[in-house]
């Protein structure tokens, strides 16, 4: 009757509870003392804990991260100017639920796109939807888009997610139909969902790298006017965690 029992719970698709089960069979003296209720709460536990861990995990396959960032593994011993206690009020995500955004500047190898990417690892264990995109990539995809008519169902996807996360802003200046995508997204996320934007370009140099004077105060006054700033500064880390010795290196004469 067990094995039957436990055949119908993967059928069902209710793999937690069936684990479970196998190993409260396997460990009789673990369990025969434990009332009914309380067997039957953890097998309903195992089921709800194996169901999230499994979304956890399509939401991370989903985001696409860049790097395989954890917000444990964040240096905060670095001089660039992280704050730990704005982290620590970050990483809880409550700025995911009241639709904020989130700017993270600093030069080359101060580690913006690996605090984005541990931002956004953490919000996925909380359950929300993220991605990860390049600005030239999500401009590409969305070119793409337009030219097989799935435009409009791009638009609709990223407007969906709870956590857009866009890298190397303002490396290029921006043409035409890009600042107009850009319009579209910012607009269709505005106080319902929420955007980490990323740069080597400080925030007051935004303005002039969108090109067109309009479609920049509307685009940056959907981004900026509810945002918490990450200003990073200093040395590239990569220079400093960098495992190679001088004789290491390979030279080119």
């Amino acid at each position: 009757m067990i094995e039957q029992t436990i055949t119908q719970l993967s059928q069902l698709k209710l793999s937690g509870m069936a684990n479970a089960l196998v190993s409260q069979v396997e460990q009789p003296n673990t369990y025969e003392g434990l009332p009914f209720e309380e067997r039957l709460q953890l097998l309903a536990d195992s089921e709800y804990q194996d169901r999230e861990n499994r979304k956890q995990q399509r939401l991370l396959k989903a985001a696409k991260l860049k790097l395989a960032a954890n917000s444990h593994a964040i240096d905060y011993q670095h001089p660039r100017g992280l704050n730990q206690s704005m982290m620590a009020l970050l990483l809880h995500c409550d700025w995911l639920n009241k639709s904020q955004n989130i700017l993270i500047t600093g030069p080359c190898g101060s580690g913006k796109t690996y605090i984005a990417c541990a931002i956004g690892h953490t919000a996925c264990m909380k359950g929300y939807s993220v991605k990860y995109y390049r600005l030239s990539r999500l401009m590409l995809e969305l070119t793409q888009a337009k030219a097989d008519g799935t435009y409009s169902k791009a638009l609709q996807t990223l407007a969906k997610l709870d956590c857009l996360i866009i890298d190397d802003w303002g490396l290029k200046p921006l043409k035409a139909a890009q600042r107009n995508d850009l319009m579209e997204i910012m607009d269709d996320r505005h106080e319902s969902s929420s955007t980490i934007m990323v740069s080597q370009l400080p925030t007051d140099q935004w303005y002039q790298s969108i090109g067109d004077n309009t479609l920049a105060d509307a685009i940056l006054d959907r981004l900026m006017h509810n945002a918490h700033r990450i200003k990073l500064k200093g040395e590239s880390m990569r220079k400093t965690q960098s495992n190679l010795t001088d004789r290491e290196h390979l030279e080119v004469k």
